[in-house]
Order: C-alpha cells, then sequence, then structure tokens
C-alpha cells in the first residue's frame, strides 16, 4: 500500500544571505557598545564622565599648572592670569623640579652625583640587551648584569675605597633606594624561591620540614613586621659595636620576604608538571641536579611567568614600606617634602603623590608588557 509521505519538501528553500562581518570600527561599536537602549545609554553616559575627567584632568595636570618657580607663590597664580576661586593653581610641577634631584637620589653629596648617574648608565646598558632574546652572549650578559654590578654599585655608591669619598646608606634615597632594593630583590628571590620550592617537595623530612617552617613564618607576617625585626630586634642579638648597616638589613628583609612568595609560585608551576617528564628524565638515566635542571624546572617557570613577574610587581612597590625604619625610597622622600615650608601649598602634596604614581606605573607597567612579551615568545601551543 502506498502512502503519502507529506513531510517531504519538494522544492529548495531560498537562498539566505551570509552573515556580515562588519570589523569596521562603527561596526564594533554598534555590536558592542549600542547593541540596545540600555546599552546605548549606559554608553553615553560612561562617555560623558569619562570626558569630563579627562578634560579636567588635562585641565589641571597640564594647562593649568605652574611648570616654573623657585618657591610656593608661583603656584598661586593661574597660566590665564589672576587667582582661581580657591586661590591655587593647577599642579605644581615647578615644586617637583625643585625637588626632582632628591626624588632621584635623596641626600646623597651633589659633588658626587657621577657616581649613581654612572650606575644609572651601566644599568640600562647591560639591562636592555639582557631583556632581548636575539642578543647573543647572554650568559656574559647575565654575570656583568646580575653579579659585576652589584659589587661595582656597592663600591661606587658606598665609597670608602679607591679614593672615594665615603657615604653612609642613610644619605641615600629616592628612586635610587627603590631600584636597589626591588632589583637585588629579584635577583636573590627567584634563586632562592627555587631552592625553598624544592626543598618543601624534597623526601627528606629534616628539608621539607625546615622549608615548610621558613615558607609559612615568613608568609604569615607582612613585610613591615620583617623591616621591624631586621632593623630594631636584629642588632639586640648582636655584641655591642658589631653592628649592620640598615640599608643591609632592608635589602636582607625584603629578599627574603620576597622568597617565600616566590617558592610558592615555583611550588606551583612543579605541581602541574605531568608525572610523566619525571618518568622521562628517569629513563634518560639522569640524576636528580640533571633532570630539575634540563626538563622540569624549564617547564615550571614558562608555567608560572605571571606570578613571577606578579610578585617582582608586587616586592618594586612594597619596598615604600621600608619608610618603617627611617629609610626614604622614592615615595617616603616625596612625602618627606610635603613638610618643607618653602612649597607648602594644597596642591603640593596631591602633585608629589601623582608624580611618584606615575614613576611606579612606569616600572610596573613595562616589568607586565615585558612579561606578556617572553609569554608569547615561549608559546608553544600556538602560532605565532
Amino acid at each position: 500500500m502506498t502512502e503519502n509521505i507529506t513531510y517531504v519538501r519538494k522544492q529548495f528553500l531560498p537562498p539566505i544571505q551570509p552573515p556580515t562581518n562588519d570589523s569596521s570600527a562603527w561596526g564594533w561599536a554598534r555590536r558592542n557598545l549600542f547593541a540596545s537602549i540600555s546599552d546605548t545609554i549606559l554608553t553615553v553616559v560612561t562617555a560623558i564622565i569619562v570626558v569630563w575627567f579627562v578634560l579636567s584632568s588635562i585641565d589641571w595636570l597640564f594647562l593649568s599648572a605652574v611648570w616654573t618657580g623657585t618657591d610656593r607663590t608661583y603656584c598661586a597664580t593661574q597660566v590665564q592670569g589672576g587667582i582661581q576661586p580657591d586661590g591655587w593653581s593647577g599642579a605644581c610641577w615647578a615644586y617637583v623640579g625643585d625637588w626632582f634631584t632628591q626624588f632621584m637620589v635623596g641626600s646623597y653629596p651633589r659633588d658626587q652625583l657621577w657616581r649613581p648617574i654612572l650606575i644609572a648608565v651601566l644599568f640600562v646598558g647591560l639591562l636592555v640587551p639582557f631583556l632581548i632574546p636575539s642578543v647573543p652572549r647572554k650568559g656574559l650578559n647575565a654575570v656583568l648584569l646580575l653579579i659585576a654590578l652589584p659589587i661595582l654599585a656597592y663600591i661606587l655608591l658606598l665609597g670608602g675605597r679607591f679614593g672615594l669619598t665615603h657615604v653612609e646608606t642613610s644619605n641615600w634615597g629616592g628612586l635610587m633606594v627603590t631600584l636597589i632594593l626591588s632589583f637585588i630583590g629579584i635577583v636573590l628571590s627567584l634563586p632562592f624561591g627555587i631552592l625553598l620550592a624544592l626543598g618543601r617537595r624534597s623526601k627528606m623530612p629534616v628539608v621539607r620540614m625546615a622549608s615548610v617552617g621558613f615558607i609559612e613564618l615568613i608568609r604569615g607576617v607582612p613585610l613591615i613586621t620583617v623591616l621591624f625585626m631586621a632593623s630594631v630586634l636584629l642588632p639586640l642579638f648582636l655584641s655591642p659595636g658589631n653592628n649592620i648597616d640598615k640599608f643591609l638589613r632592608a635589602l636582607v628583609g625584603v629578599s627574603i620576604f620576597a622568597s617565600a612568595y616566590m617558592a610558592e609560585v615555583i611550588r606551583g608551576g612543579l605541581q602541574a608538571i605531568p608525572k610523566g617528564q619525571y618518568e622521562a628524565g628517569d629513563a634518560l638515566g639522569l640524576n636528580y641536579a640533571q633532570k630539575m635542571t634540563f626538563i622540569i624546572m624549564p617547564q615550571a617557570i614558562k608555567l608560572v611567568i605571571p606570578g613571577i613577574v606578579n610578585t617582582f610587581i608586587g616586592m618594586f612597590k612594597d619596598t615604600s614600606l621600608v619608610s618603617i625604619i627611617n629609610m626614604y625610597d622614592l615615595l617616603g622622600m616625596v612625602k618627606a617634602s610635603f613638610g618643607n615650608a618653602k612649597w607648602v601649598t594644597p596642591v603640593t602634596p596631591l602633585t608629589g603623590l601623582i608624580f611618584a604614581g606615575f614613576i611606579f606605573w612606569l616600572f610596573c607597567f613595562g616589568m607586565s608588557r615585558y612579561s606578556a612579551f617572553i609569554e608569547r615568545r615561549l608559546d608553544t601551543g600556538h602560532k605565532r
């Protein structure tokens, strides 16, 4: 018996136009900013707020700002003439210019400024080729940057040798202190963090317990406590006259604190390595040191590059806490300048803090961008 099949289509449907892919700026805006009435209202309100804030900031930071002057009276006038309703101008960059040297090197003797300038030039000259992957002789570059330069900086900046005038570390300050503390802390925290991470995963109970105890003890207290103990309590355990320089104590405290956090970041990378990688090293007949050096650790570090850089950025910003032990880094020097009667104005503190914040942001943003570059370069799972 023949049945009528009514659900079979007798003719093809007319062709449908393919979806448009408008990659223009207006197409992106229509999809993401004006897709609905509520999105349009929210976009317009947000744009008004952003434009108002940007224009006000530009006016305060640049147009109405005072760029030259010798004292606070210059910041009481407006660029267009007269006095503002509140009696003060925009940002007082003349104050930053007057204090710029102190912000950079603190109270370092002015006739000896060639020493920190020379160290800064050598630092940049060695750091730039070290960060560029295509530049050859990375081993020699690393030795000069990580070993030779710190020794030379210690001799030049401190003085007392080779006919150089001795400069107490209490006279150091500003961005110089921030960079020295963060750079040495970074150089020391990474290898010590790797050792602590390996120690925490060790099969030897004594090594594992010592590593766990150290990491948990340091991570359980704030950096201020570590700096306070290094500055105030440590001298109590030393014999009279056998005191350790305050700057060295702060350097050790920052490095120890960063090492504990770095150890946990590295340990996370080690735990992410598949067990087969360890077994492959054993199958090749490699001992523990060779297996970790050539197989495990390179993969673990590549996996945790964001965490490592995040620790570096946090340490760079945390150096401002050394003010608790009467050391003046960049932020500490900016805050100390607020009490200077020559530049006491309502706009001085905000101008100084914006300047310090911009310097910190500049270095942190640079580290973040370089981290992203290294991640892309080491990403073997996607085509570049």
